[in-house]
């Protein structure tokens, strides 16, 4: 094993699928000579070329329209947008056209195409820069839907991602970039569709998504001194959701809190809490809990920013609501 940031994890995933199949390419703003806004792409230009690593004018609907048309043709493009609130800009591409096309021409089409993107807030971006609208794509038939929290993660479910023959909306925290995590030194692979156990546990379950995986974490660290056993699952994959073993845990736990950086309203919590109640409400001793962003855009203050967001205190607090 070795230790690496994020940010490499994505670089390493790229490369090597890059080596491995030539459909492989990457199209996006300043992904080339720049090396992307954050760096995930530095050098990828020099080692592959300009065929395969594209810088585009900046018009996201032309970017994912481009890649979509080249993954039916059998390409596999790698889309850069750079921030998750530009994808509104092509929502009509990714939602309307790459979402469906599969489906529209009877499973001839094959819409084979990642669009990597950077979701979350935590760097005073303000409203326009900073949201988590996972929650949008998950609502849409025919796209997976992927958010990786550690580098082991990030690099084996990328690689799986750019095989896959489905779209694949992959989000990255921009704030998990300098995060660093043990990585295998050989190939790996990480399904779609397979939760982590992060932390066992006997009280509480804890559903927690990208980097409230981190806060999470420690929360149930803390938690673990005042005698309260919180087991931390990561989904990773928000679709396909791994159901079955979401329900396990709380069928042995009783209790369950949901943790997601989104604001509280239709998000995944939503989701995840409906499911729950449909498949396992006999398995609960408590109400479900919601721990998540609030209900209004993204602050530029720092410290209104702060208030905004979940924290460690905030998932503590939503832990011990559901043991009262």
């Amino acid at each position: 094993m070795k230790t690496i940031f994020f940010r490499d994890a994505i670089y390493e995933a790229l490369q090597e699928e890059m080596h491995r199949d030539k459909r492989v390419f990457i199209i996006g703003e300043d992904v080339a000579e720049y090396g992307g806004p954050f760096k995930t792409t530095k050098g990828l230009l020099m080692e592959f070329g300009k065929e395969r690593v594209r810088n585009t004018p900046i018009s996201e609907s032309a970017i994912v329209g481009a890649a979509l048309g080249a993954s039916i043709v059998g390409m596999r493009p790698v889309v850069d947008i750079s921030y998750i609130d530009f994808t509104m800009c092509c929502a009509d591409q990714i939602i309307n056209q790459v979402a469906k096309i599969h489906y529209m021409t009877g499973g001839k089409a094959r819409p084979s195409l990642v669009i990597r993107t950077e979701g979350g807030a935590g760097r005073s971006s303000a409203a326009q820069h900073a949201q988590s609208l996972e929650a949008i794509f998950m609502h849409i038939p025919g796209l997976y839907v992927v958010m990786p929290s550690t580098p082991y993660d990030a690099k084996g479910l990328l690689k799986s991602a750019i095989r896959n023959d489905n779209p694949v909306m992959f989000i990255e925290h921009k704030l998990l970039y300098n995060e660093k995590g043990e990585v295998p030194e050989g190939e790996y692979l990480i399904p779609l569709g397979k939760a982590d156990v992060k932390r066992a546990g006997t009280d509480v379950t804890v559903v927690a998504t990208s980097r409230m995986v981190k806060f999470s974490l420690e929360a149930a660290a803390d938690l673990e001194k005042e005698g309260v056993s919180a087991e931390v699952i990561d989904p990773r994959s928000l679709v396909p959701l791994d159901e079955e073993t979401i329900l396990n845990s709380v069928r042995k736990t009783h209790r369950l809190a949901i943790v997601h950086e989104a604001c509280k309203r239709g998000g995944f919590g939503a989701e995840l809490a409906a499911v729950v109640a449909e498949r396992g409400i006999e398995y609960l001793d408590a109400p479900i809990i919601r721990v998540a962003a609030a209900d209004t855009p993204v602050p530029f203050s720092p410290v209104l920013e702060n208030f905004h967001l979940p924290d460690k205190k905030k998932i503590i607090d939503g832990i011990r609501r559901t043991l009262e």
